[in-house]
């Protein structure tokens, strides 16, 4: 990985401008970021996985809770940093991290006192989850103008934040690369996914998603979250990344074995040429709605090539019969959230840009931009629940019913790279890294 210093101080200082821009359009004089609280299970004493406010990991990548950032227009950025004694759990010094000299930092060592060097900051917004401690101050929680113009901001990435998520890249793909082998050796879910934890050398809460791996029929539940010990499996679907300063990728891949039925082995193949003819069609000023609906179109030509469906691919997409094969949107924004913000935002202000109704689970409605980081999924699934329908309605001559029955127990396939955008196209993140 690059040395990030310069990257960082170019990051930084167009994050001093949009929210600068933002606090005038809002009537803010400053801006108050908290890391956050620790999620406390109820009636526990245990605690979730920390993940930071987004938009204060957006400014700053120092790990932990109850940070405090305080951004005032034409000032040095002022970070006041919770390091408390313990010695229940370890606690690492600062050291001098690339980041560190973009920020007047101040070190405390509880909670009340962070809040107390807090002091009284005049006409000041805050993002955060610890609201009755900002209220207490005198901040305005979380209001939705300022908010929408900062989630707006996010999704047109700094070169900084592309070398993070390219560096999650070579990690995730490391993993993928050992899981592939896993899988080919006869390895069980569990044991694929334990060869990917190591190869990219993590636990799972490091992780920016937990990864679904996902042996024959299991693959056609899109959020499967099992790791059975059955082996030798037939197909493998694998949706796993990796994060880096915060930063995530998101990539998935699936995989025949040598016994894996044949027709279902060459539906691999062709969703394979769709998503990379649907990553070479991406560039600015294309509506993301538009890439989505070609994605369908290539879907209903490989369904007909393949004898599943009996219908032209405009005619299958019109009467909606590619839905129950390809379910999800495309694709999603990408970057401190897998699913990153402002992906049906119409505005800056917050406008919302709703997905249509024939496609409510499309993440991404926005006109395809410079800058951009975005992931083209494509899928290919036989889900019984959402076959059932068409087996009995005015459809159901259009559909090879022995076939799709045949091919069920394979479950499913989605292939997915990320995508930066480009004033010219765009620049595929993943196959560099990991071609197949």
């Amino acid at each position: 990985m690059t040395d990030l210093s310069a990257l960082f101080h170019a990051h930084i200082a167009e994050r001093q401008r949009t929210t600068a821009d933002a606090l005038v359009r809002t009537g803010f004089e400053a801006l108050v970021i908290s890391s956050g609280k620790v999620y406390t299970h109820f009636a526990d004493d245990q605690d979730a996985p920390f993940h930071p406010t987004p938009h204060f990991a957006h400014w700053c990548p120092m790990a932990g809770p109850h940070h405090i950032l305080v951004v005032r227009p034409g000032k040095r950025p002022r970070l006041i940093r919770y390091a408390p004694e313990d010695f229940w759990y370890e606690q690492s010094p600062l050291g001098n991290p690339f980041w560190a000299s973009e920020f007047e930092i101040e070190e405390v060592g509880n909670v009340e006192e962070v809040w107390k060097r807090l002091g009284a900051v005049k006409k000041a917004a805050y993002i955060g989850n610890e609201t009755d401690r900002a209220e207490a101050a005198g901040l305005e929680a979380n209001p939705a103008l300022l908010t929408a113009y900062l989630d707006w901001n996010r999704t047109t990435k700094s070169a900084y934040e592309v070398e993070c998520i390219e560096a999650a890249t070579v990690i995730a793909a490391r993993g993928h690369v050992a899981a592939r082998a896993a899988f080919m050796a006869g390895a069980s879910e569990l044991e694929i996914h334990h060869a990917y934890i190591q190869a990219a050398g993590v636990v799972d809460h490091e992780l920016p998603y937990g990864s679904i791996v996902a042996l024959n029929e299991k693959g056609a539940i899109l959020h499967y979250e099992g790791k059975r010990t059955l082996r030798n499996g037939a197909v493998l679907l694998i949706d796993a990344g990796a994060q880096v300063h915060g930063y995530a990728s998101d990539i998935t891949r699936t995989m025949a074995a040598p016994q894996c039925d044949s027709r279902f082995a060459a539906l691999i193949k062709g969703m394979e040429t769709i998503e990379l003819k649907l990553c070479e069609t991406v560039k600015p000023k294309m509506p993301y709605g538009d890439l989505h609906n070609q994605g369908h179109l290539l879907i209903a030509d490989l369904l007909k090539e393949s004898g599943i469906l009996k219908a032209a691919p405009q005619e299958a997409v019109e009467k909606g019969l590619t839905r129950p094969f390809f379910p999800h949107g495309l694709g999603h924004h990408l970057g401190i959230q897998v699913h990153d913000v402002a992906g049906r935002q119409g505005t800056p202000e917050g406008t919302p840009a709703p997905p249509p109704p024939e496609h409510p689970a499309l993440r991404t409605t926005r006109e395809i931009d410079t800058g951009q980081v975005f992931t083209v999924e494509p899928g290919l699934y036989f889900i019984p629940m959402l076959l059932r329908p068409f087996r009995d309605n005015e459809h159901k001559s259009f559909f090879n019913w022995t076939l799709i029955d045949e091919l069920t127990p394979c479950g499913g396939i989605r292939i997915e790279d990320n995508l930066l955008v480009t004033e010219t196209g765009h620049r595929n993140l993943t196959r560099p890294h990991l071609p197949q």
